[in-house]
């Protein structure tokens, strides 16, 4: 018999171990009655927004929007591939990872860069990066050179430049580069990125505007504009429900991934569990999270971004045992039910808050408003739920 080459058979018992695990989760799935309602409205959700952007390469900004186009590997659309590796990685199917390559090979593997028009191969915009996390876990599953040459290229010249670490100078910058790094460092196994990522995040969280985290709430101001003067209507500082929903899914993104030895690993994990205490406090009784964190009278009411990734750290740190069930489990769980009735009969998401950095950007937040972009909100969508099914199947639900 002619002998299978070591390459053919490891590609020989990958396939078959995806194969029987996907059976074993169609199986689960039939008895498992909760998990299945998590995984039907991630499904519709996300085949409501394929089917209205069938194309990978779609601008989905409005006109309306200082910059007129929006290509899909910019932040908002890639925060919508994270999610969707997300739903890939607890429900594989070969549409969704193909969906990713196309994306991937439609944007040849570059990152976007909106004000010059055109793909760079460099960036120091850590919106520009957060593409990356989907290039880098595409590479994981089928190592192809080309689809992380970029996303290395330009890590590596900023890791050259020594004023870069005061880059990310909002807190989205965050959860849009921090996961890259982490990521690219484990695959090349290289400390100079998880050396970088700490550099930056420490002058996120102690330097730019005198430090954006608040150590005494357990929040972060989303940047230096909301540091010392501005405050809410009712006095208190503003604490805006997504940026910091941004810093909490950026921990939890880089925790998971990161070797256990870490010397980094003990500071993120401090800083989860104090923004895990401070946001079980201010969870509405509906599930959801306000806008503005600590005051619930501007502009109350529900809103999805925020609450799917707070959902996804309750989940995640009960899922991998850093937050005790039974202090974040009901909350976790009510954060979920809110989300789930977001979801409208045919997929579209509401209480979207669409772009801005603050609790008034982008109002009024209601069942049937529609964000400028739709992408990015389902990406955390995304997110949360798969999170919030992998509690289930683990109970066996």
């Amino acid at each position: 018999m002619k002998k299978f080459s070591t390459i053919t058979a490891l590609m020989f018992f990958a396939l078959l171990f995806a194969g029987i695990a996907t059976h074993a989760s169609d199986a689960e799935l039939k008895k498992n009655l909760k998990s299945k309602a998590v995984l039907k409205k991630l499904e519709l959700a996300n085949s409501y927004f394929t089917k209205k952007y069938p194309d990978v390469e779609i601008v989905t900004g409005s006109a309306e929007m200082d910059f007129r186009e929006f290509p899909s590997n910019y932040w908002a659309g890639a925060v919508y591939y994270v999610g969707l590796m997300a739903l890939n990685s607890i429900y594989s199917k070969a549409e969704y990872y193909e969906q990713g390559v196309k994306w991937g090979e439609s944007h040849h593997w570059m990152l976007n860069n909106y004000k010059v028009g055109k793909p760079v191969t460099h960036s120091r915009n850590a919106n520009n990066h957060c593409a990356g996390q989907t290039y880098l876990e595409l590479y994981q599953i089928d190592p192809k050179p080309e689809r992380i040459a970029t996303i290395r290229e330009s890590l590596d010249s900023i890791i050259k430049i020594p004023e870069a670490h005061t880059d990310w100078y909002w807190v989205d910058a965050l959860f849009m580069a921090m996961p890259t790094f982490a990521k690219l460092g484990v695959i090349d196994n290289n400390q100079k990125y998880f050396d970088k990522m700490h550099e930056m995040y420490l002058a996120a969280k102690d330097e730019i505007g005198g430090g954006l985290y608040n150590a005494e709430d357990g929040l972060w101001w989303r940047d230096a504009d909301f540091v010392a003067l501005y405050k809410e209507p009712n006095g208190e500082d503003c604490y805006w429900s997504r940026g910091n929903g941004w810093v909490y899914a950026a921990l939890v993104r880089v925790i998971d991934v990161l070797p256990v030895d870490n010397k980094y690993r003990e500071e993120y994990l401090k800083i989860f569990n104090e923004m895990s205490e401070a946001l079980l406090k201010v969870q509405r009784t509906d599930g959801f999270w306000n806008v503005s964190l600590h005051d619930p009278t501007h502009f109350g009411g529900k809103e999805l971004t925020g609450t799917a990734m707070f959902t996804y750290g309750f989940a995640w740190g009960i899922n991998n045992n850093v937050l005790k069930e039974s202090k974040y489990a009901d909350a976790m769980l009510k954060g979920w039910s809110g989300l789930s009735g977001c979801v409208h009969r045919d997929g579209f998401l509401g209480y979207v808050q669409g772009t801005g950095k603050e609790p008034k950007d982008s109002q009024p937040v209601t069942y049937d408003s529609e964000p400028d972009l739709q992408d990015y909100g389902l990406g955390c969508f995304l997110l949360g739920g798969s999170e919030v099914y992998k509690y289930h199947m683990n109970k066996g639900n």
